[in-house]
């Protein structure tokens, strides 16, 4: 890769941001019933209760492990080392494991399918800090 392979981060990195913008979308939309009284049932409940706590869960967790994820990448960014295609693939990886795990999150209850799914998250993220500290 050339010498601007730092950009090749930033779409994952852009991509997660996406992902967290419609998180905040869908929590939006699952709380109009409850807050502005848009989609209400005829007995006034909220059709998306079951799921809005979900949601709201799953945003948190956007900003927990992700921390790790986004400080990887700035600080090989920043370092000006070449960006390697694994550094890119590890990359992209956790943003697809991070919009299946949403996925999984919201829309089922199969917490050990989650965990393995986060498992896959966690471990590309830490291979990502593992190959920058052996450079």
């Amino acid at each position: 890769m050339t010498q601007n392979s730092q950009i090749l981060l930033f779409y994952p990195m852009f991509a997660h941001v996406l992902l967290a913008a419609a998180l905040y979308a869908l929590l939006t939309f699952a709380r109009a019933p409850a807050v502005w009284g848009i989609g209400r049932r005829k007995d006034g409940s909220n059709p998306f209760e079951s799921i809005e706590a979900k949601i709201s869960a799953n945003l948190t967790n956007q900003f927990e492990w992700p921390l790790f994820f986004y400080a990887i990448c700035i600080l090989v960014i920043s370092s000006g080392i070449e960006v390697n295609h694994l550094y890119v693939w590890l990359a992209w990886l956790f943003i697809a494991g991070r919009i299946i795990h949403s996925v999984i999150h919201i829309f089922t209850n199969n917490v050990r399918l989650r965990g393995v799914v986060f498992t896959i998250n966690f471990v590309a993220v830490l291979m990502m800090w593992v190959v920058y500290m052996l450079q």
